[in-house]
């Protein structure tokens, strides 16, 4: 089940390379920049979300996106006027009325309130899964996730999120410009390949622990949440609110739980 996916090497389609000039020597040198391209999911042929995104595994990214919308995806695809950039979704019993608005997701987006904590609380069920992990393990997951980030070593520009199982094994690892669009094709991922709901798997993140990020994981059925940088308050309070045990500055053997800690053990 394992796919690990760019360990070897950076996408062609993820880095890019812009002349930059380097002071104070004030060389001018080719220098490895992240990619990041629109991207239009398309359902019945009908816009519903652009997103800002690193090209590669779209297709996830489109069924992951639909996953945490409360969308059923069957399957994603190139649509047939194979329209660059462009994701077509096929989806069980879609109503075109529920989407209000086309999403417009930048690569530093979030959202937040109370309307969102009770939209996630209809989509995803409290998580009741009785995983235990020891917490060295879950402490060093970010250094498992980086060993598999080739973009970003290349550019110091992507985000990456980690499906990992008990044992610390590294199951599937996504790049991108956009925290939740890494996210997205993890989980995009796992839909695929009938993995959902993640109910003995770990998620991991690079970076800081957002609302966004809880949402997408308490949709996804994950019980344990592990990232490198610090959760914001609604993201704890969605954690505490959904059952998921969420874990923070994750480094150096080192981890703080904000919520369920039973989860980790000596």
């Amino acid at each position: 089940m394992a796919n690990e996916d760019g360990a070897g090497g950076a996408s062609p389609y993820a880095v890019a390379r812009a002349d930059v000039v380097r002071f104070p020597a004030g060389e001018t040198v080719r220098d490895a920049i992240a990619v990041e391209e629109p991207l239009e999911i398309r359902i019945g042929g009908r816009p519903i979300a652009v997103t800002m995104r690193t090209p590669g595994h779209d297709e996830e990214l489109a069924l992951g996106f639909c996953v945490t919308e409360g969308i059923a995806p069957r399957a994603a695809r190139v649509p047939h006027d194979l329209r660059a950039n462009t994701v077509e979704v096929d989806a069980e019993d879609f109503d075109p009325a529920r989407i209000q608005r086309n999403f417009y997701t930048s690569s530093s987006c979030g959202v937040c309130g109370k309307g969102a904590l009770d939209a996630v609380a209809v989509e995803a069920p409290r998580i009741t899964s009785e995983l235990r992990v020891r917490r060295t393990l879950a402490a060093s997951l970010p250094d498992r996730l980086r060993a598999s980030q080739p973009a970003f070593a290349e550019t110091g520009g992507l985000h990456a999120t980690g499906l990992f199982t008990r044992e610390g094994e590294l199951v599937c690892a996504r790049e991108d410009v956009g925290r939740h669009n890494a996210m997205d094709k993890v989980i995009g991922w796992a839909q695929s390949n009938d993995v959902l709901p993640l109910a003995q798997l770990l998620l991991c993140v690079s970076g800081r622990l957002s609302f966004e990020l809880a949402q997408k994981a308490a949709v996804a059925g994950a019980p344990i949440l592990v990232g490198v940088g610090a959760p914001s308050t609604l993201a704890i309070d969605l954690a505490r609110d959904r059952g998921i045990t969420l874990c923070g500055f994750a480094r150096r053997g080192a981890i703080n739980v904000y919520s369920e800690p039973w989860r980790l053990t000596d």
